[in-house]
């Protein structure tokens, strides 16, 4: 009776959607499978987009995005839309405030209903995560302030959870291609600029790696795993115990993670193939210096039992906010490819995504190397020329250009018309051209290149842009730009503490080592010294023990980094609202909430890096080396006035500096006179420069943390400043 009661339920109950989907879902975990149906019957797609800053200040944004997004998604016609990250923007319009704004989230939830409705897809197919904007002072998940569980589409659905599974399955199941999505915000929203990472726990690490076991079990029937996020993993933490989700993503040899959060102003290169190192002792904790990694060379193990390649892409895709950019990404008989659209000059009439051959630049993969040299591959997702076409109007004719650039020149060896093997009823057109791909294995990753070019009946003819493919699966060279390598490169969390420790330490070192010379020697470097040796070592040790001998100046460096380092820097508003401060120190941030119930103690590291490295290295390093140049200057000043003037230097404090600055017939004299003004000029002009930009920075702080200079860090605040005064003031000339 029960099971008849369940079948009845299930009758009644509407779970099909967008005619041609079936989900299935675990209230507990989350996880969601839909049946693809319709041809073509060997490819699923998505589409991504990211970074959308919906604003009160910049409502064009919005505007676009209601007008661009559901004609392209209705053309498109994909099975997920992946949405990953910073929904809202949740600034100021100096872009100094960043909390919560109940006024964007409204717009978001009413600009992508609209989307929902024009586009003809159905919702459930629709997943937006939270990115760090969406978590700018937001105390607690749930609270009245947290604005995303509220108005966003996962919110709306009952998505909670911060790890969700949907699988996309065709031929009745034969083939599956899973996709994971996972929150790693901080569970402690604070605002920014402090808010920068991802802060993935111990419990999100277990749930992704659950997720992502869901179909181990069925070893026989290969699954293709993509997860999707806001943060890079360069700006990814590690959780409690020391786990990454790199660690994750390499455990299950990913096809693809799919990211946003740099936005597209770092470059366009914003990709990185990571592989499995088993070295203890590798720089990639902290560095990657390409793109793409080779594989070390080994012996070939060609048997079904060796362990596959550990390794995946990831994919940063840039941003709405400024590019108006889109992407699209297909999985083609377990070829992961995408393309990226530009929609800031308008509406795309046609769009082309190349499904096979893969840019050997940013798709190929060791395990597809191996399978080729191994010959485990599947012959049939080989032996054609593949692309997705889709178009407003219908398209007429699709040719499939290959060159060879042996020769240096582009070389057309293939011009084929292709075929689509789609049907009036199918998702989209995937259209195909045989080939015999054995002819165009090659050493070179490089030497062979890919073209498309679709006609539509209007006469409209759109051409992708060459890329070079490798049949072999072997990685194209692609050089990072130094922006790239600084933002995708760099695994900043590991480096942060390296970084700020090197700085501390080389801060006292260059105030204590000279203070100790002169101790312990009692010999002082001198003018004449300096003249002799023309070194740079010895004019740097005359400026740094010229620091020693204004003693209140030099304790006041030294005092003033025992401060950073032992005390908090400042106290402040960490919420969007309330009554809830905390104050932050090199560490982190730690925070007591009003209730008095509970304490959070040093989150935010490594985000604090953004204020903690800038201050150390771009105002508190420039002033001491200032304040020792200025009084360095003042004794060089004084040699080459006794030199000139023949005064014994005892004299020097007591003459009037009038009587050698003209000569007999009242003009100005003395070369050393003016080349000794211009040099104390710009020492002045470099602290004023010191002093500016530290106050822009505590007026930046002042006003995302609502702070009083005077009461809530007078220390960091006026400690600099007060000591450049004091130097300026001592070193003056008689």
């Amino acid at each position: 009776m029960g099971i008849l009661l369940q079948l009845l339920l299930c009758l009644i109950i509407p779970i099909c959607y967008a005619q041609h989907q079936h989900q299935t879902s675990s209230s507990s975990s989350r996880r969601t499978v839909i049946d693809v149906k319709h041809g073509p019957d060997s490819v699923v797609w998505a589409v991504q987009l990211s970074d959308l800053h919906f604003s009160v200040h910049h409502p064009q944004r919005a505007i676009d995005f209601r007008n661009l997004v559901p004609p392209a998604l209705s053309m498109i016609n994909p099975s997920l839309v992946l949405i990953t990250g910073d929904l809202t923007d949740g600034k100021s319009k100096d872009l100094l405030v960043m909390k919560q704004n109940e006024e964007e989230w409204v717009e978001y939830k009413n600009v992508m209903e609209d989307v929902v409705k024009r586009s003809g897809l159905d919702k459930n197919i629709f997943y937006d995560l939270r990115g760090n904007h969406d978590n700018f002072g937001v105390p607690v998940i749930g609270n009245s302030l947290d604005f995303y569980s509220k108005y966003s589409i996962n919110g709306q659905l009952g998505r909670s959870g911060h790890v969700n599974g949907v699988t996309l399955t065709l031929q009745a199941g034969k083939q599956k291609h899973l996709f994971v999505g996972l929150d790693s915000t901080m569970s402690v929203g604070l605002r920014g600029p402090t808010n920068l990472f991802g802060h993935p726990t111990d419990q999100l690490l277990a749930e992704v790696d659950l997720e992502l076991s869901q179909w181990d079990s069925q070893p026989l029937k290969p699954v293709s795993k993509i997860s999707f996020g806001h943060f890079p993993l360069s700006f990814s933490a590690s959780s409690q115990s020391g786990k990454t989700l790199k660690d994750i993503f390499l455990k299950h040899s990913l096809s693809a993670y799919v990211c946003g959060h740099l936005h597209s102003r770092f470059g366009k290169n914003l990709k990185r193939y990571h592989l499995s190192s088993h070295r203890f002792l590798s720089s990639q904790k902290f560095f990657q210096f390409n793109l793409n990694q080779n594989p070390s060379e080994g012996s070939k193990n060609c048997s079904f039992g060796a362990p596959p390649v550990q390794e995946f892409w990831e994919w940063e895709m840039g941003d709405w906010r400024k590019t108006r950019a889109m992407r699209i990404l297909a999985i083609d008989r377990g070829h992961v490819s995408f393309a990226d659209i530009d929609f800031q000059s308008g509406s795309k009439k046609t769009i082309i995504l190349p499904t096979f051959p893969l840019d050997s630049r940013f798709m190929s993969t060791s395990s597809s190397h191996h399978e080729y040299e191994c010959e485990h591959m599947l012959p049939s997702s080989y032996e054609t020329v593949r692309a997705l076409v889709f178009s407003v109007s219908p398209i007429v004719s699709v040719v499939a250009r290959i060159y060879d650039t042996r020769y240096g020149n582009l070389d057309i060896v293939v011009d084929a018309p292709m075929t689509n093997l789609g049907d009036a009823s199918s998702r989209g057109d995937l259209y195909a051209v045989p080939w015999n791909y054995k002819a165009f294995q090659d050493p070179s990753a490089d030497r062979f290149w890919l073209q498309i070019e679709a006609t539509d009946i209007m006469g409209r003819t759109t051409i992708t842009e060459l890329r070079p493919f490798s049949v072999n699966g072997l990685h194209g060279k692609v050089s990072w730009t130094w922006k790239e390598f600084f933002v995708m490169g760099c695994q900043w969390e590991a480096l942060y503490y390296p970084i700020l420790w090197v700085s501390l330490y080389f801060l006292l070192l260059i105030l204590l080592i000279p203070r100790a010379f002169l101790f312990f020697s009692r010999k002082q470097i001198t003018y004449k010294n300096v003249l002799a040796s023309k070194g740079f070592i010895s004019g740097v040790g005359l400026v740094l023990q010229e620091l020693c001998n204004v003693p209140i100046a030099w304790f006041g460096f030294l005092g003033y980094l025992f401060y950073l380092i032992m005390f908090p820097w400042f106290t402040g508003q960490v919420f969007t609202d309330g009554e809830d401060k905390g104050y932050m120190t090199y560490m982190g941030w730690v925070v007591k909430f009003s209730d008095n119930k509970s304490n959070h103690d040093y989150i935010g590291s490594p985000d604090v890096m953004v204020v903690v490295l800038p201050h150390l290295i771009f105002v508190v390093l420039p002033a001491i080396l200032s304040s020792g140049a200025l009084a360095a200057e003042r004794v060089v000043h004084r040699g080459k006035f006794l030199s000139v003037s023949g005064k014994k230097k005892d004299d020097y404090s007591g003459l009037d500096q009038r009587s050698v600055r003209y000569d007999s017939r009242g003009n100005r004299r003395s070369k050393f006179h003016f080349g000794g003004h211009w040099i104390r000029l710009i020492l002045l002009v470099l602290c004023l420069v010191i002093c500016w930009k530290h106050f822009k920075n505590c007026r930046a702080l002042m006003k995302a943390y609502e702070m009083n200079p005077l009461l809530h860090f007078p220390v960091y605040t006026l400690g600099i400043p007060l000591l450049l005064v004091y130097v300026i003031h001592k070193t003056k000339r008689n």
